[in-house]
C-alpha cells in the first residue's frame, strides 16, 4: 500500500515507534522532528495525512499543522496527544518512576484511527 504519511513529532523515540508501526503496516512514512524539516520534505512528496503532536519544539501543533496546510491544501491531520504502547517507551517511563495518564494506546488502535482519517475526503 502506498499512502504517504508525514509524522511531525519532536521526540525522536516517539516518532520512531510511530514510524515503525506505520511502515510495518505498509505505509510510506515521511518523518520530521521540526517544522523546517517538514517543510523541506513537502518539496519531495505530498502526504495524504499529517500526524502531529500537540507541540513541535516551541510551536503549538495546531499552528504548525495550519501552516503546513498552506503548503499542502486539504491535508488531513491527526493530532497524536498520547503515547503508543511500546516496550521502549514503557521502559523509559518505568526507569524514571513516571506515571502516565492517559494510558498508552495500542498500535492496532492507532492504525485503525489512521485508516479512518484517510477514508475521509479532504
Amino acid at each position: 500500500m502506498y499512502t504517504p504519511i508525514m509524522i511531525l513529532i519532536s521526540e525522536p523515540i516517539v516518532r520512531s515507534v510511530i514510524q515503525e508501526t506505520l511502515e510495518h503496516e505498509g505505509y510510506s512514512v515521511i518523518a520530521a522532528g521540526d517544522l523546517g524539516t517538514a517543510i523541506d520534505r513537502l518539496k519531495e512528496l505530498t502526504p495524504e495525512l499529517l500526524m502531529i503532536g500537540p507541540y513541535v519544539e516551541s510551536i503549538a501543533g495546531y499552528d504548525a499543522a495550519m501552516f503546513l496546510r498552506t503548503k499542502c491544501p486539504g491535508l488531513r491531520v491527526l493530532m497524536v496527544g498520547g503515547l503508543i504502547d511500546d516496550d521502549r517507551l514503557q521502559y523509559r517511563m518505568t526507569l524514571e518512576g513516571f506515571d502516565i495518564f492517559p494510558k498508552p494506546f495500542s498500535a492496532a488502535s492507532l492504525l485503525e484511527k489512521v485508516k479512518e482519517v484517510l477514508q475521509h475526503t479532504p
